[in-house]
């Protein structure tokens, strides 16, 4: 069988190519890739190549297939895997594989035949053998592929940690009714965030989210609304730190002192420094973003870390069970983050786009691998929809859904759209 793939070959060389894939062998699995959702970090794969920690020194020989947010249907299964998996069963992939004899290999950076910029793609036995490939019973494709990024905000929860008094143990995750601060929240991800916060298990009784730009919280306003949030307990408020003169003590004083835990959503030292103070006695500072320049640093308060027992958290990535959590938090309809979407194209527009990614404004970019579809923002779909029907019965959809991405237009799409070529 052919498949249709964004391959990587080195430093900003990603080509999209038609080839065939081996045949299926006992412990692996041949599937339908349909949704992939563009991260960040597939840049920075692709801006490095072979440097990249991920990326095999040989790709220029044998190249990878980009893309590790992704979402299919399965069409054969190796005699090895008969009695777990079905042709038909919909899928996502954990591509942290945590392998001991490679740690760094994953779908998406290491493999010639799996990643989610593809058509079809053959899931390896070292994929199937480390428990990564798992079933996802929802109805929306692009869910499953925002199940990895979820899973990365679920690991962040549960990777923050606080103690108890005259004890040395570590009790994970954030306080239970605490006091919560998003910094540079109003993102893809930090909207991800403040899903999680209100509709997760354990929440807290005060969730802050500040950025600032005005536009960003506003549109974060109108999907997780302070009302929504009351309804789950939760007091939540959202705040411009441009707009006041001094954003720390402003914060502080939101939360009658400190937050219990606060995360950082941006690689700025700034952002790092106003975190550190605003810490409450035993409060855990969370630094998810992903910085590019390997010497990022910031200072850090060390006479609280002493007397105010403070301290730093952070993880690169979700665990298999982060990944469970969330996917099961999708199917129930409880964690929905359609919000994390701006932008929809389908398989053709990945390696411009991917390449671009940092210079594009808004949130996830959802790649629909089955498709040829231009990067098309969902804001600019009421505009096309003057001289394409297409984009004007997506836009009527949105309409009616708050103007986010959802299981009816992705239908719509999928349905309609221009299928690649293979």
């Amino acid at each position: 069988m052919n498949t249709t793939a964004v391959r990587l070959y080195g430093k900003s060389d990603i080509r999209l190519e038609t080839f065939p894939l081996p045949p299926v062998g006992p412990g692996e699995i041949l599937a339908r890739v349909v949704s992939d959702s563009l991260c960040m970090s597939s840049h920075k794969a692709a801006l490095q190549g072979a440097s990249h920690k991920r990326v095999p020194d040989d790709v220029a020989q044998n190249p990878v297939i980009l893309g590790h947010e992704f979402c299919g249907e399965i069409v054969e299964v190796g005699a090895r895997w008969q009695g777990a998996f079905q042709p038909g069963q919909r899928f996502a992939i954990q591509p942290a594989l945590n392998d001991p004899d490679d740690p760094h290999a994953a779908p998406g950076y290491s493999f010639p035949y799996i990643g989610g910029g593809a058509t079809y793609i053959v899931i390896p036995e070292i994929v199937m053998t480390r428990g990564c490939l798992l079933p996802y019973d929802g109805d929306a494709f692009f869910y499953g592929s925002l199940a990895e990024p979820v899973s990365c905000i679920v690991g962040a929860f549960h990777t923050s940690y606080h103690t108890r008094p005259a004890s040395h143990e570590h009790i994970p995750g954030i306080v239970p009714g605490g006091r919560m601060a998003v910094l540079a929240g109003a993102g893809p991800m930090g909207l991800g965030a403040i899903d999680y916060a209100l509709h997760s298990d354990v929440r807290p009784v005060l969730l802050v989210v500040t950025d600032v730009d005005d536009a960003r919280l506003t549109r974060a306003a109108a999907i997780y609304s302070p009302a929504e949030a009351a309804r789950f307990g939760v007091t939540l408020l959202y705040v411009n730190t441009a707009s006041v003169p001094e954003p720390a003590t402003h914060l502080r004083g939101l939360a009658g002192g400190g937050y219990d835990d606060v995360f950082v959503y941006a690689p700025v030292g700034a952002l790092c420094q106003q975190a550190d103070a605003l810490l409450a006695y035993d409060g855990c500072l969370n630094f998810f973003a992903g910085p590019t320049d390997p010497a990022f640093s910031a200072p850090f308060n060390f006479y609280n870390v002493h007397y105010m027992n403070t301290h730093v958290a952070g993880n690169s990535g979700g665990t298999i069970e982060d990944m469970k959590e969330a996917l099961a938090l999708m199917a129930s309809g409880r964690v929905r983050p359609a919000s994390m979407v701006t932008h929809i194209g389908g398989l053709d527009c990945v390696p411009e786009t991917t390449l671009a990614l940092p210079k594009i404004p808004g949130g996830k970019k959802l790649i629909y691998t089955q498709i040829s579809l231009p990067l098309t923002a969902l804001a600019d779909l009421p505009a096309l929809g003057a001289t394409d029907p297409l984009c004007a019965a997506l836009a009527d959809i949105l309409a009616e859904h708050n103007g986010l991405w959802c299981l009816e237009a992705e239908r719509c799409l999928l349905g309609a759209a221009t299928a690649i070529d293979n």
